[in-house]
């Protein structure tokens, strides 16, 4: 794994790859690499605006690039069931869980949810779940879902799921990425008891200049906040592509293990992908049968596919 980088992504020609997020940052960096290996790659973005003008940058880089854009809105149930209704393709190799919201002021989704709950990780739960039966009808599929390493701020608190006894909104986010790893950890046991060959794994891009950072004190109207972090960006983050890296291994590399977590490599910040720090929490699997449970009753999506 050591000096890993995109040149050793092997050859996706025939793959389809649906990347949530794919409009900015880490997941336009991903998308377009996979792009380039030959997958065929479905930018998925709430934004139709946005998603269309990555499409358009992706093509200008990739002139043979095969993608296209659909909207994907994680933060409404009904647009996440439409979005799968309206799927085309009989195949799905690879489903990257990339886009989140971050320490954002309190808000909630079209169904309720505390935003980033809902968002980074119901909104991945019930797609996944709706792309399943696909996904297990392709041979050697793999679900790749983005943590962070701010998850190990705070264990998600099963009795609060939506931060409506004290909302903090850089605790509500650290739940929120302990959410997506505990998420992988049962979504590996239940495939594993299941027989499947698809690969769940987790993935971080360590301190990656983004426009996620400065989307929550924007929101806030904290100017001075939004500055530092664009300082923070320029002076001391390693760019998105570096911050894809680990999410491509992820995706790509061979014998990735199930319910692994890749990070950089130094100090879990910066560096080619390696095996990552995670809370022991994340790997508790009571607290991850109790967070399914609770999520298939807030979402509605049940993983029939795994019963039986």
């Amino acid at each position: 794994m050591s000096g890993w980088n995109e040149n050793a992504i092997p050859d996706q020609s025939g793959r389809v790859t649906v990347v949530t997020g794919a409009n900015s940052g880490i997941g336009y960096v991903t998308a377009r690499e996979l792009a380039r290996r030959g997958a065929r790659v479905v930018l998925a973005c709430r934004s139709e605006a946005r998603g269309v003008d990555a499409r358009g940058r992706l093509v200008g880089e990739i002139p043979d690039a095969d993608v296209e854009f659909a909207r994907l809105d994680l933060g409404d149930l009904a647009s996440v069931r439409e979005f799968v209704t309206a799927y085309p393709y009989d195949r799905l190799d690879l489903l990257v869980n990339n886009a989140g919201v971050m320490a954002l002021p309190y808000g909630t989704t079209a169904d309720g949810f505390e935003a980033q709950f809902g968002v980074n990780h119901l909104g991945h739960f019930a797609l996944t779940g709706l792309l399943l039966p696909t996904l297990l009808a392709t041979p050697a599929a793999r679900v790749v879902t983005v943590s962070s390493p701010a998850h190990a701020l705070a264990n998600i608190d099963i009795d609060d799921l939506n931060s409506e006894r004290r909302y903090r909104r850089w605790v509500a986010y650290a739940r929120s990425k302990s959410a997506n790893l505990l998420f992988v950890h049962e979504l590996a046991r239940r495939l594993a008891a299941h027989g499947s060959d698809i690969v769940a794994a987790a993935a971080h891009p360590g301190y990656a200049a983004t426009n996620l950072q400065a989307a929550g004190p924007r929101m806030a109207g904290r100017k001075g906040v939004e500055r530092f972090m664009r300082v923070g960006n320029r002076f001391f983050a390693q760019s998105a592509d570096a911050g894809a890296l680990p999410t491509l291994y992820a995706a790509t590399a061979p014998d990735v293990p199930p319910d692994s977590f890749t990070g950089p490599s130094l100090a879990g910040l910066r560096g080619s992908p390696a095996p990552t720090w995670r809370a022991p929490w994340t790997r508790n699997d009571q607290a991850a049968q109790r967070l399914w449970a609770a999520s298939e009753e807030l979402t509605g999506v049940s993983y029939d596919s795994l019963k039986g």
